[in-house]
């Protein structure tokens, strides 16, 4: 996973994080989801709400993502960083 998909940043990096996000969700909510639907679709706030949503699917689909397609760092990546971080403290 790149560095621009696992930070989010991006529309591609973005996109894939809430349809993994609004996936997972689906799979786990989908009964309860819809009566809570037609609750927020009746309030006056649901700009507000639907924001707070898209952070709540984004950090789920970083979750989901974490879980199921992160790769660790190679141990010399993670030395040759580090060593880096060092030298430029310097």
């Amino acid at each position: 996973m790149t560095r621009e998909a696992e930070q989010g940043r991006g529309p591609d990096g973005q996109a894939v994080l809430l349809m993994a996000g609004l996936t997972d969700l689906a799979v786990s909510t989908l009964g309860s989801a819809l009566g809570t639907v037609r609750g927020l679709l009746r309030r006056s706030d649901a700009a507000e709400l639907v924001a707070e949503a898209e952070r709540d699917l984004t950090a789920r689909g970083r979750l989901v993502l974490d879980r199921y397609v992160a790769v660790p760092s190679a141990h010399l990546e993670i030395l040759a960083r580090r060593a880096l971080d060092r030298q430029a403290g310097r």
